[in-house]
């Protein structure tokens, strides 16, 4: 009786742990499976961060070289003494004032971790308002 008693326990003890070691087994899986989402999750968001990072310094380049047109054109502009270029050269740097205004909307949804669909659209709006400011701007430019 006593014999079976210790095969008992021995058995049990055996039983117990196992199942331990294949409850840390498990567990060990269980938090490598969450690390390695996380860490990809957050790789893929450093990717497409890495690139909406890349188009706005294109748009601010973008930018920058029609500024520069602007400000070339606005002496023409000035000295034509022609008021409905003077207007319509108005009417374009308005567009230009927008188009700054849509970029540095971009910059502050990026900086204060807007999601990606959220940067994307504003982005968006940037590139069409970059877009409405050089039309604007040959259209000023056509009536010199």
């Amino acid at each position: 009786m006593k014999r079976s008693r210790l095969n008992l326990f021995k058995a049990t003890s055996m039983t117990i742990s196992v199942l331990g070691v294949v409850m840390i087994i498990i567990t060990i899986a269980i938090i490598a499976y969450l690390g390695f989402q996380s860490l990809s999750s957050l790789i893929s968001t450093d990717a497409s961060s890495g690139e909406n990072y890349e188009q706005l310094t294109a748009l601010k380049s973008d930018y920058s070289n029609l500024k520069a047109q602007y400000d070339s054109t606005k002496t023409s502009v000035d000295a034509s003494g022609n008021e409905d270029l003077k207007e319509a050269y108005v009417n374009a740097e308005l567009e230009l004032v927008k188009a700054q205004s849509a970029i540095t909307d971009v910059e502050s949804a990026m900086s204060a971790g807007e999601s990606p669909q959220e940067i994307q659209n504003r982005l968006n709006i940037a590139r069409t308002q970059l877009q409405n400011a050089k039309t604007s701007l040959s259209t000023a430019r056509d009536m010199l």
